[in-house]
């Protein structure tokens, strides 16, 4: 049990509107590192929506008071009442005044990294969700939209570079004390707090130009430390490939004279979309081929575009309620994976998107961690940026998307802009949307914003060859989830195809009409679809293109999966097929402590690697095996890391030695002479040939570890280098210490690069692990104090290494309840994060399940508990 209160559940089904607005905000912020002045002047009016006579009541968060004005006249302290947490007015002189209320904060002691803080000599600020309040005192929640006036001044040796949201006004240095300087930003378009942003610092600025399609100039500008303006190029160049986009595909055009971002390295999220200012972690921003991989590039070009998107997808439309995150979250994210599958490769995008959704939001769904898309209560909101919130929130819009056609999608998302711009919407405001502009009864859809859970499809196939007709009986579920026992059926968008024995596509025919775009709506407990003039047994291809993130248990056989493998013409369904062939060998050899005969498979595979008109990116996909996660979410239950470990081994094994002149033949193919470049091709070039060179390795033939050590040293790019290095990490060789040692050398004043190796040694799975994870703590490049050095060595460990994590001897659970309660004191975001480590504890088998739980529980007791942390321990405890 908690020491302490457990946090107070805040419920959908208890809102209110505010009862006070903020139509101006007009802040003068005077920058110190201790002692940062700020002076907020606010334009209350009573909400002709609220309770006539309440007071006004303003959030606040550790804040100290130094003065109070209403309509510039100074207030007795006996007129309001006021704690580092809250000030209340109890008796408001009219329905509107002005409140003027000067605060005192430390932006260098804010290790919370909310609110303004002061890292690296830079000052910044997080304010989503809840961070405007540890500034000044606020009405801090999404529905009250006010327009910002920012004045920030400084030293101007301190903080040269002053920048706020919207378009610079005037600025210079100060009369009274030529060295400081001021500037005065103004947004006019209304905002709530979560979006303010502020900056100030040493920064250099990496400028470009944009010109709108209705002729507006913009101009660009992307702030990173002196000296690294070179590595943002590529930031530079996604941000004017998204604009662009959104004009193409959405009809959205950027509404400012200005767009900055600024790259900031201690930060607790990957990017923040303030309007007009994004404020990123430095990872998404700074990229060259020597210190960046692919994976790199595609990630800032997706992050970029993310945070631009949301100028529309969240700022000009933005939340009412912390319940609506997905609104603006899931949206947003189906926007970037569709420009990304735009710039690159849209088979591969999609596989890519499904390999995360499976990973991360398929077992959050299946632990006690689980929760719907629109959440309807919460302890703490920071514990809602999830899996479940951006990714199924993503696959709920493509959903929408496939059952309306692109045509319904687009007319319904330009009714929702016209209808809700500037204002703080609901889900029901969005779905309204797609109905008023399709005629579609949306009420069933809108379950999937209400129910947790994976649902699961069974279907059974069964042809009469007689009757010339195939029947597929598909029954649904949606399986009890922590809150939610008993659940309703959903519409499910099931895209299909018939293969015939050629391996073609049959016509679809449901009766006597033809099933154009191939999708069976799926809206009933059970149901039966037959298709006729079929003249032959078929292979039914399931969920084309993931068309719903659902499970499926089916009877197709081994013998068609092996045909869909070779025949699919939907780029995913091959791939998943291949999936499919690997996950139920992997099982069966984890149960059994024996792989079974993996002939089938490798044989699909050779067909696959073989082909010569298939994209090598998209041969990288299918190659690659199902990650141990993904085994043990399919288990399900008694889970034993270590056997799943062993099993995916010995396969591996066994594909790279059957296959392995067809991977060396790969490898030699797919080397490229040319000078590197980010672009899809080149990149898919480079998986394919790194797949093969970690298949080479496995084998325990050293010509594999030698080929790996060569292609380390003459790597002219952190993809091949980096890859190499992968592939050592995982033999207990010389050759690992000595690659790693140079790697070391070589990037050790790059902390993004250091980040690299410090994950790659997280995440060898070897019974010494959690001792170099712990002398790793000790190096100069680490620090708990910086997110992103936590995420990549105790996170690695915590997220990515099954087997040291999951020790049978508890070690691994009892290093990071250690950390999490360390780091709750000081970032209390991060310490739970790297709790929620333990969501899949139950599904352990038995000793390693009670070894969890001690530990869980072990945090649960603790007093002090910060209410991110002690959420956390609730909700997996439960």
């Amino acid at each position: 049990m908690l020491r302490d209160a457990e946090p107070q559940s805040i419920r959908l089904a208890d809102y209110q509107p505010p009862e006070w607005l903020v139509d101006t905000v007009h802040l003068d912020v005077s920058l110190h590192p201790t002692q940062t002045r700020v002076t907020s002047r606010l334009a209350l009016r009573r909400n002709p929506k609220g309770t006539a006579g309440a007071p006004v009541v303003l959030d606040g968060d550790g804040l100290t008071l130094v003065r109070v004005a209403i309509d510039d006249q100074p207030v007795a302290g006996t007129a309001y009442q006021a704690t580092p947490d809250v000030f209340t007015l109890p008796n408001p002189p009219s329905d509107s005044f002005t409140l003027e209320i000067e605060t005192l904060v430390d932006p260098t002691a804010n290790t919370q990294l909310m609110g303004l803080y002061r890292s690296s000599g830079n000052y910044c600020t997080q304010c989503e969700p809840e961070g405007f309040r540890r500034i000044t005192y606020f009405p801090d929640r999404p529905d009250v939209l006010s327009v910002y006036t920012t004045r920030i001044e400084a030293g101007r040796e301190e903080a040269p570079v002053l920048l706020s949201n919207g378009n610079l006004e005037k600025g210079g240095p100060l009369e009274s004390d030529p060295s400081r300087h001021y500037a005065v930003w103004h947004d006019p378009w209304p905002k709530p707090s979560y979006l303010f942003a502020l900056v100030g610092g040493k920064l250099a600025k990496v400028a470009d130009h944009f010109v709108t399609r209705s002729g507006k100039p913009v101009e660009l500008g992307i702030y990173v430390e002196e000296g690294k303006e070179k590595r943002a190029g590529y930031a530079m160049d996604a941000l004017k490939r998204s604009m662009r986009w959104d004009e193409e595909n959405f009809g959205r055009e950027y509404d400012l004279d200005v767009f900055n971002i600024v790259a900031v390295s201690d930060f607790n999220m990957g990017a923040m979309e303030n309007k007009g200012l994004n404020v990123f972690n430095d990872k998404y921003v700074l990229a060259t081929p020597q210190t960046a991989t692919d994976a790199d590039y595609a990630g800032i070009e997706g992050v970029i575009a993310h945070e631009y998107f949301h100028n529309w997808t969240g700022n000009r439309i933005t939340c009412r309620d912390w319940f609506q995150l997905c609104l603006k979250e899931g949206l947003t994210v189906f926007r970037d994976q569709e420009f990304s599958a735009d710039e690159r490769s849209r088979p591969v995008k999609r596989i890519s998107d499904v390999r995360v959704l499976k990973a991360a939001q398929f077992s959050e769904d299946a632990g006690p961690l689980a929760h719907p898309v629109r959440p309807q209560t919460y302890r703490e909101i920071n514990n809602f940026y999830t899996a479940t919130v951006y990714q199924k929130g993503a696959e709920v819009v493509r959903m929408l998307k496939t059952l309306l056609g692109p045509a319904g999608f687009r007319a319904g998302m330009d009714v929702y802009f016209q209808n809700h711009d500037g204002e703080a919407a609901t889900i029901e405001n969005f779905l309204t949307s797609f109905a008023e502009a399709t005629g579609r009864n949306l009420s069933q859809f809108a379950l999937w914003y209400e129910q947790a859970g994976t649902p699961l499809l069974k279907i059974q196939g069964a042809y009469d060859e007689a009757a010339g007709t195939y029947r597929l009986d598909v029954s649904q579920s949606i399986p009890a989830t922590p809150g939610q026992t008993v659940k309703q059926p959903m519409v499910i968008p099931l895209a299909i195809g018939l293969l015939g024995p050629d391996g073609k596509d049959l016509p679809l025919t449901l009766g006597n009409s033809p099933l154009e775009n191939g999708v069976l709506e799926i809206t009933q407990a059970e149901q039966s679809f037959v298709f006729t003039g079929i003249p032959a047994r078929p292979v039914p291809s399931l969920n084309r293109g993931f068309s719903a993130p659902v499970n499926i248990e089916s009877n197709l056989c081994q013998k068609d999966r092996v045909f869909l493998a070779a025949h699919d013409s939907d780029p995913f369904n091959r791939f998943d097929a291949l999936q499919g062939l690997a996950l139920d060998l992997l099982k069966e050899g984890a149960r059994a402590g024996e792989l079974p005969s993996a002939e089938p498979l490798i044989h699909a595979m050779r067909r696959i690697l073989l082909d010569h008109g298939l994209d090598p990116a998209f041969k990288a996909q299918a190659l690659a095996l199902p990650g141990e996660g993904e085994v043990a979410r399919e288990l399900g239950q008694d889970v034993d890391p270590d056997a799943i470990h062993t099993a995916r081994l010995a396969l591996r094994h066994a594909i790279g030695q059957a296959l392995e002149e067809e991977f060396r033949t790969a490898y030699k193919d797919m080397t490229c002479e040319e000078a590197f470049k980010p672009d899809a091709a080149s990149a898919g070039r480079r998986a394919l040939r790194n797949l093969a060179l970690d298949y080479l390795a496995i084998t325990a033939s050293h010509e594999g570890i030698t080929r790996a050590l060569a292609q380390f040293r003459v790597a002219d790019n952190m993809t091949d280098r980096f890859a190499a290095l992968c592939v050592l990490s995982q033999h207990d060789v010389e050759e690992r210490e000595t690659a790693l040692t140079s790697f070391h050398d070589q990037f050790q004043n790059d902390p993004l690069v250091i980040d690299k190796w410090l994950t790659l040694q997280a995440q060898i799975p070897a019974a010494n692990t959690l001792d170099r994870v712990r002398k790793l703590m000790a190096h100069p490049a680490f620090s708990l104090n910086n997110p992103n050095r936590v995420r990549a060595l105790i996170g690695a460990f915590a997220h990515g290494n099954p087997t040291q994590f999951n020790r049978p001897d508890g070690a691994g659970y009892a290093f990071v309840a250690d950390i999490v309660l360390q780091l709750d004191k000081t970032n209390p975001q991060v310490a739970s994060r790297l709790l929620s480590s333990f969501r899949s504890w139950r599904q352990l088998e038995p000793a390693r399940r009670d070894q969890a739980e001690a530990a869980l529980r072990r945090v649960a007791d603790t007093s002090g508990l910060s209410a991110d942390v002690a959420d956390i321990a609730i909700r997996s405890l439960a």
